[in-house]
């Protein structure tokens, strides 16, 4: 069923952010270092919870769940980032567009759950785009001159 396809490469997304957003937490240099340090810090603990939620929906509807870091870089569409030293700006850039995109996957997989009568992956994926809208509210924000 696509919704299960979709889910999974959610679910890649959310590992390869994790990795992705470590990377961005420690190697953030700049002025606003320990906010964004701390920012970043906040996302990918938000994203750990909905990794463990998302997998166990899927357990709950009788489908699998990807395991492997090998699955979950080829089905993610989030990709990994080379460097390892990051402006602020940078930082705050490189997630308004991921987060972007986790945004538009999770109302996609909300509103094909709907379609479905699958009202519990509804309820899961509307706070996943509530949560979303305030980080990127955030994000520009911050990225206001």
């Amino acid at each position: 069923m696509a919704i299960y396809e979709k889910m999974n490469e959610y679910l890649s997304n959310l590992a390869v952010l994790n990795v992705k957003l470590h990377n961005l937490h420690w190697n953030v240099v700049g002025l606003q270092f320990v906010e964004i340090h701390e920012f970043t810090e906040s996302i990918y603990d938000d994203l750990f919870e909905k990794y463990d939620a998302v997998a166990e929906l899927i357990k709950i509807k009788g489908e699998k769940p990807l395991v492997r870091m090998v699955d979950y870089l080829e089905k993610a569409s989030i990709k990994e980032t080379d460097k390892d030293k990051f402006s602020t700006v940078e930082v705050l850039e490189i997630l308004k567009e991921d987060l972007t995109k986790m945004k538009e996957l999770a109302t996609e997989i909300r509103n094909l759950a709907d379609e479905a009568g699958e009202f519990v992956i509804v309820a899961e994926f509307e706070g996943h785009v509530e949560g979303y809208d305030k980080n990127l509210w955030f994000i520009e924000a911050m990225l206001t001159q």
